[in-house]
């Protein structure tokens, strides 16, 4: 396989990836329709940020350390999962709490840079993703890649992750998701809690090493 066959196939397999449901898009979509666009895009930049984290570490050779110290992978599971069941709680707790007419207004930087925050965290708190990057870099890097190679894959990365979660900003950011939004907050605070709730208790629980079903 050559070099920019490898490139073109290791971004297409990635990006099937994080076009695939999951917390990540759960946090971004609630991000944007409950609060401003830019706080939507600025999760979408941590997701990209976290995702090049993950990258830069696959390629660095930590997938071989997390199959070799499995305790170091499981503590990692706990600690990400226990980070989205506490998401998870502060968005169930608030529900029912009214957001105003913030949906109308620009944010602070301080919102903008939390939401930046979370979005690289959420990405983060998932090692498996390491795994997964390093499956594919195993799979599909040439044996000796060149320079080039290397260095594009993880701006190529970063621009995979945000640019699919700042679309998805978009589009939840405009204004009738925002107005559904509203008329149903309590609904759909409760649900993406669930959602993320549930994804990190599998994940924590992964990491004890208990299997449901």
């Amino acid at each position: 396989m050559s070099a920019y066959l490898a490139f073109l196939s290791i971004i297409g397999a990635i990006f099937l990836g994080a076009i695939s449901p999951g917390p990540s898009f759960a946090l971004v979509s609630r991000i944007s329709i409950s609060g401003s666009r830019a706080e939507g895009l600025a999760a979408a930049l941590g997701m990209g940020l976290g995702g090049a984290v993950l990258a830069g570490l696959a390629l660095g050779g930590l997938t071989a350390v997390l199959q070799q110290a499995e305790w170091i992978f499981r503590l990692l599971k706990i600690c990400g999962g226990l980070y989205l069941v506490y998401l998870a709680i502060r968005i169930v707790r608030g529900a029912t709490a009214p957001i105003g007419a913030a949906s109308s207004e620009p944010s602070g930087m301080g919102s903008v840079f939390r939401s930046l925050r979370t979005g690289a965290l959420v990405q983060l708190s998932n090692p498996k993703t390491i795994v997964v990057y390093g499956s594919i870099f195993a799979a599909l890097l040439p044996q000796d890649p060149p320079l080039w190679l290397m260095a594009a894959l993880l701006p190529a990365i970063f621009a995979v992750e945000a640019g699919w979660y700042a679309a998805v900003a978009l589009v939840f950011s405009a204004p009738w998701p925002k107005q559904a939004y509203l008329r149903a907050k309590a609904w759909i605070d409760r649900a993406v809690g669930v959602v993320l709730g549930g994804l990190g208790l599998r994940l924590a629980l992964d990491g004890l090493g208990v299997r449901l079903g």
